[in-house]
Parts: C-alpha cells; sequence; structure tokens
C-alpha cells in the first residue's frame, strides 16, 4: 500500500501528469493556483483532502441525483462486485443490463420506447441516435435522408458526431466540417419555414427537451416538444431527445418529456443514469426503428457500433438501484416542495439586485445572469471570467458550483434539504457581493 500523499504532493502530480477537460492550462498549472483536491462525500456535500466542506451545487456537473455514497447504490454495487465486475455485451448478456432495459422501458407508455442499446455518456448515446436514424433511412431505401436538424445554441456532446448537432462556436466551430451534415434553426418556426426539398433529406431532429444546458440553461417556451412532435409526424421526420441533463427528476418529472406528454423517436440518457456513481449511457428507441435492422448476415443490416463496456454489470446495477429509490423514498414528491423553496431563495437575494440581469429556473435547475447594469442588460467581458470568479469566490462559503459565462448555475443534488438550498444560494450572493462590490 503505497503511503498517503500531502495535498500539496498530490496537487503537484496533478500538474504534472493531469490535462482536464475545458479547462485552460496554463493557468491550471501557475504556480499560484491551489486546486482543490475532493476526497470524499456524503449526501449532497464535498470535503477536500484539507477537511473543508462544500455543498455540491452543480451535482458533480449534472451528474448526482440521490446524494454522495447513499447506502442502497454502495450496497447495490458491492453485491454486484461479489459476482463480477464487466463482462462483454459482444455475443452475451448479463442480469443487471437486462432487468435495467426493462426498467428503463416500463418507465413509458406500453409499446412506445421497447429497445435499449448502451454505451458510455451522453455524447455517444446522441452518437447512437443519429447513425440509428441514419441507417434506418438507408435500409428503408431514403438514403437522400442522410441530414439533421439541430438548434442554436444546442450542446449535445463533443465525439465528431454529437458535437456536430452542436450549437455553440467556442465548443465547435474548430471541427464544424466533421460528423454529420446538420442544419441549426432558431426556433419551431424557422423550422417550419424550411423549403420541401430540405425537409425531404432530413433524418431526424434533435433537441435538449425544456431547457438548453450548455447554453446557460435557457428555457424553451411551453408546448414546443408538442410543436416539434406534429411538425415530425407531418414529414415523417425522427424526433431526438437530449435528456442527458434533464432526466431523471432534475425538472421535477421523471423525464423531461413528460411536462408535455410528448415521446421522441430517440431518447439518450445519460449522468443521473446511475445516480451520479458509474459512466453509463443508454439510447432508448422504437420497435419501428429496431424491426428495420433484422435480417440476414447477406443483409448487411447490422447495427455494427458498441464500446467494451456496452451494458457494463457495476454501471446497470446502480442505475437499478437509483430507480428505486425513486420509489422507496418518494423522490420526486419532494421535489416540488425543494422547487418552491429554491424559487423564493433566489428571489430573496437576487431578485432586485444590481448585476442580476435574470433568474430562471426549472425544477432543481436555477440560473443567474450576471450583468455590469440590470437596467441596461449590459454584459461583462466575456474574457473577464466574472461568472468563474464568482464561482470560486463561493468556494470559502461552502459552496462548488461551476458557471456557463457569466451565468450562474446552481443544481444540487435531489436529496438536498430546504436549508442546504438556502445555504448555496445565500453563499453564491455573498461571492457576487465579494466580486462585484
Amino acid at each position: 500500500m503505497p503511503s498517503p500523499l500531502t495535498t500539496d504532493e498530490l496537487r503537484a502530480l496533478d500538474k504534472a501528469h493531469l490535462w482536464h477537460p475545458f479547462t485552460q492550462m496554463r493557468d491550471w498549472c501557475a504556480t499560484d493556483h491551489d486546486p482543490i483536491v475532493i476526497e470524499r462525500g456524503e449526501g449532497a456535500w464535498l470535503w477536500d483532502t484539507e477537511g473543508n466542506r462544500y455543498l455540491d451545487g452543480n451535482s458533480s456537473i449534472w451528474t448526482n441525483i440521490h446524494g454522495h455514497r447513499h447506502p442502497a447504490i454502495d450496497a447495490a454495487l458491492r453485491e454486484q462486485l461479489e459476482k463480477m465486475a464487466h463482462c462483454s455485451a459482444l455475443g452475451f448478456t448479463n442480469e443487471p443490463a437486462i432487468r435495467l432495459a426493462k426498467a428503463l422501458v416500463d418507465c413509458f407508455p406500453e409499446g412506445t420506447l421497447t429497445r435499449v442499446f448502451y454505451t458510455d455518456d451522453g455524447s455517444t448515446a446522441m452518437e447512437c441516435a443519429c447513425k440509428m436514424a441514419l441507417q434506418f433511412r438507408q435500409l428503408t431505401g431514403h438514403p437522400e435522408r442522410h441530414r439533421f436538424v439541430a438548434f442554436d445554441q444546442a450542446y449535445h456532446g463533443d465525439t465528431a458526431g454529437a458535437a456536430s448537432l452542436g450549437g455553440i462556436g467556442t465548443f465547435h466551430e474548430r471541427f464544424q466540417k466533421t460528423g454529420f451534415d446538420v442544419i441549426h434553426v432558431s426556433d419551431v418556426e424557422a423550422l417550419r419555414a424550411l423549403p420541401e426539398e430540405v425537409v425531404n433529406t432530413v433524418a431526424g431532429v434533435a433537441i435538449e427537451p425544456l431547457i438548453q444546458g450548455a447554453a446557460g440553461m435557457r428555457l424553451w417556451p411551453g408546448g414546443m416538444l408538442r410543436e416539434l412532435r406534429t411538425w415530425c409526424d407531418e414529414t415523417d421526420t425522427f424526433l431526438i431527445f437530449d435528456e442527458v441533463m434533464t432526466g431523471f427528476g432534475r425538472t421535477g418529472k421523471l423525464f423531461a418529456c413528460q411536462h408535455e406528454d410528448v415521446l421522441p423517436d430517440f431518447l439518450a440518457l445519460a449522468k443521473g443514469l446511475t445516480g451520479g456513481y458509474l459512466p453509463l449511457a443508454a439510447t432508448l428507441t422504437t420497435e419501428r426503428v429496431f424491426s428495420a435492422f433484422l435480417g440476414t448476415p447477406e443483409e448487411q443490416k447490422t447495427f455494427y457500433y458498441g464500446h467494451s463496456y456496452c451494458a457494463n454489470p457495476l454501471g446497470c446495477a446502480a442505475a437499478l438501484a437509483s430507480l428505486s429509490l425513486f420509489e422507496t423514498e418518494e423522490t420526486l414528491s419532494g421535489v416540488e416542495t425543494k422547487r418552491v423553496r429554491l424559487a423564493e431563495s433566489l428571489q430573496s437575494h437576487f431578485g432586485d439586485h444590481p448585476s442580476v440581469g435574470g433568474i430562471r429556473q426549472l425544477g432543481l435547475i436555477a440560473a443567474i445572469d450576471l450583468v455590469k447594469d440590470r437596467t441596461t442588460s449590459e454584459p461583462f467581458p466575456w474574457s473577464d471570467l466574472t461568472g468563474a470568479k464568482v464561482c470560486i469566490a463561493a468556494r470559502k462559503h461552502g459552496l462548488l458550483t461551476r458557471p456557463v459565462l457569466d451565468t450562474l448555475v446552481f443544481m444540487p443534488p435531489l436529496c438536498v434539504t430546504e436549508d442546504e438550498i438556502e445555504h448555496g444560494v445565500a453563499a453564491l450572493a455573498r461571492a457576487v457581493d465579494e466580486v462585484l462590490g
């Protein structure tokens, strides 16, 4: 057993060897930067190696649902470890994967989303949906339907295909010549305005239902999902929902699409699927899609796609335990009370704040827009990294979260208490005042 490392030793090794996501490593590796080294978690809280405690204000990048070290999920993982950590899904199957597929299908009306394809993360879940949609068109005699429609400011992941659906230049502009052929539109009206000859080349429409995450928690207007479903039915176009962020209770229902009683042809799930414990993703689709891939070897209809860790038994065991907790702990019934408390706290601390241009909330997802002057909505220069400075300042008040540019995001695990909600919002308010005076 190696000797324990001090915090300074860990930081030095990190700077010498790790490359962090979405991070300017020049600043990270600077001598005056002391990264927080997270050591453990419990419930909605995280502790660093120096004993400081922080509320997990963004659910460890929008993944954690029931809290850290939940006894039921911990027990499910230990039980599965006594049997097997992993086996291939190529030519074999395993009980947790089978049971999870049935549990996910049972979340929706009978005979609707009936098939589950496992991958590793949200990006690959979307990649699968798009590849299935394209191959379906080829197999059913419509190879001309090779394009996708996605929305401005969308974010669907960083693999080549998923990235091409994205509408945020910072993430996707450098690689826009790779991936799928995508048309970006601003809203349903712009979608309906597409010429018929263009519509006839479209295989599917992809959207983050109700709210765009990386766009700064931008809310879609009510009824939009129904309009999309109608347009897709009229044009025989697949509807693809990216519920990687919104799935598993964040919005107040198990899935965002349930707010408008709209079902897609493809549903991408990840992040909260395992309760935030392990990488696992699922692409759900219909029997219509699945049946088009059935045939003899000579017909070459097989969906040739897969990852080494598809249907990982540990991930599936964690996901089954997480889904069970929604029933045993009545998780969703508690979200509404917490949603109200979050709304009250946001209004109390930021409702008339001179540096806040807007507040948005959906379930336990909250966004606070920082501006120079709320009367003019003049933004701060993006290069000032004002939002990041506020989130860094919030750490000394016991809160960890990350902004989207100058939009502060507060999205705690669903297990958060009302007092913890108040603690988190108050910490953000104090940090805003400290940074902006």
